[in-house]
């Protein structure tokens, strides 16, 4: 698993994204006295909203790359290949924060936060395929 210490890094980056947001969207309701649960209005003018969306998109896009990665490295996909799948995945991650967070037209649906999404599923989806390629080989 030494070969696969970049990867590694950027699985574990990509967990602590996760729970950085979660503990992010908790403290952020707590402050206005927002219970848990979904935030209304479901509207992207809403940074409460938009902070909660980002950390659901986190979470949803978690384990469909999570898994695959692991498994990349059980079969014994490059590792530079998957450290470059992973932290392209990252990247696309942190940009899809910023922008989503930050507001405006850009965080609108149809917008470069929808692409950045799309190109995150893409990035997995191209995992899933190397990863599999590699298991049948």
């Amino acid at each position: 698993m030494e070969a696969y210490w970049l990867s590694i890094v950027g699985v574990l980056a990509l967990c602590l994204l996760s729970v950085v947001l979660a503990i992010y969207s908790g403290s952020s309701k707590g402050r206005v006295g927002v219970l848990s649960g979904p935030v209304l209005p479901a509207d992207d003018d809403n940074l409460l909203y938009r902070i909660d969306r980002v950390h659901m998109n986190s979470v949803e896009a978690l384990a469909p790359f999570v898994v695959p990665a692991l498994l990349a490295m059980m079969v014994g996909v490059a590792p530079i290949i998957l450290a470059v799948i992973v932290w392209l995945h990252l990247v696309i991650r942190l940009v899809h924060l910023g922008v989503y967070v930050r507001g405006g037209n850009a965080a609108k649906g149809g917008s470069i936060r929808t692409i950045l999404y799309v190109s995150g599923a893409i990035v997995t989806l191209v995992l899933v395929i190397v990863t599999g390629w590699a298991a049948i080989q």
